[in-house]
C-alpha cells in the first residue's frame, strides 16, 4: 500500500527563538526528499517532528498508509530513523542489538533478512562482536540496519554518511535508491554527494520568516 506524509503549516519555536515556520510540503513514494540548511538551522528538529518524536508549535503532520492515518501510537511501526542520537548498546553484539531492536517492536526476529542487510554493510563477520570493539564508521552502518530490518515505508536519515568512507557511502546510496522503490524517503543533511540523490529538496531557509499570527503569538 502506497505511503504518503504531509506536513501543514508546521512552525517550532524554542523560547522565543523562531526554528522554521509555515512549512507546507507533501511527499509520495518513489522519491529521495532533502531537507538542507546550514548547520543548526534545524534539519534535525524537523526529522524529529516529522518522526513524532517532537511537537511542532504550531501545525499538523499527516501520515497515510494505503490512505489511512496512522495514530501516532503505531507510528514506530512505519518508520526507519538514522541519526546522530540514535543509541546502539555498546555491551551487546551486533545481533543481540537488533533482537533486542525488534523485541522491541514487537515484531519476529527474521535472521535471514538481518544476515543479508549484515552482508551489504559489510558487517557479517563482525556480527558476533560487542559494539564497543566497532569503530565510529561501523556504528553508523549499524544504524542503517536497524531502521531496515523492519522493512519501513518511511526511512528518515538524518546526516547518513556521517563518520562513513567513501566505500560505505556508496553502499548507502545504493540501499537509499532500492528502498525509493516502495518508501518515502527524507535525507537531511548540508553534504552535497546526499542531497545529490534527491528528487526535491526542502530548504530550510525558506521558512524563517515570522508571519503575523507568529509575531501576535510571541509579542
Amino acid at each position: 500500500m502506497p505511503y504518503s506524509l504531509e506536513l501543514i503549516n508546521i512552525s517550532k519555536y524554542f523560547g522565543r527563538r523562531l526554528i522554521f515556520n509555515g512549512i507546507d510540503y507533501q511527499f509520495t513514494e518513489n522519491k529521495v526528499y532533502g531537507i538542507a540548511g546550514s548547520n543548526g538551522s534545524g534539519k534535525s528538529t524537523l526529522t524529529k517532528i516529522i518522526a513524532g518524536v517532537l511537537s511542532p508549535s504550531k501545525g499538523k503532520v499527516i501520515h497515510k498508509n494505503g490512505g489511512k492515518e496512522i495514530i501516532p501510537e503505531k507510528l514506530h511501526n512505519y518508520i526507519g530513523f538514522v541519526s546522530p542520537y540514535l543509541i546502539l548498546y555498546d555491551e551487546f553484539t551486533a545481533k543481540e542489538n537488533l533482537q533486542f531492536f525488534a523485541k522491541i517492536r514487537g515484531i519476529p526476529f527474521d535472521e535471514n533478512k538481518v544476515d543479508d542487510l549484515l552482508m551489504n554493510f559489510g558487517l557479517h563477520k563482525r556480527s558476533n562482536d560487542i559494539l564497543k570493539a566497532y569503530s565510529s564508521g561501523m556504528k553508523q552502518r549499524m544504524k542503517f540496519i536497524f531502521a531496515l530490518q523492519h522493512s519501513p515505508k518511511l526511512l528518515l536519515l538524518d546526516e547518513p554518511t556521517s563518520n562513513l568512507d567513501d566505500e560505505g557511502k556508496e553502499t548507502v546510496y545504493k540501499i537509499i535508491n532500492q528502498v525509493k522503490q516502495s518508501a518515502v524517503v527524507v535525507i537531511a543533511s548540508n553534504e552535497k554527494s546526499d542531497l545529490q540523490l534527491c528528487d526535491e529538496i526542502l530548504e530550510i531557509s525558506d521558512y524563517k520568516r515570522r508571519n503575523n499570527n507568529a509575531n501576535k503569538r510571541i509579542g
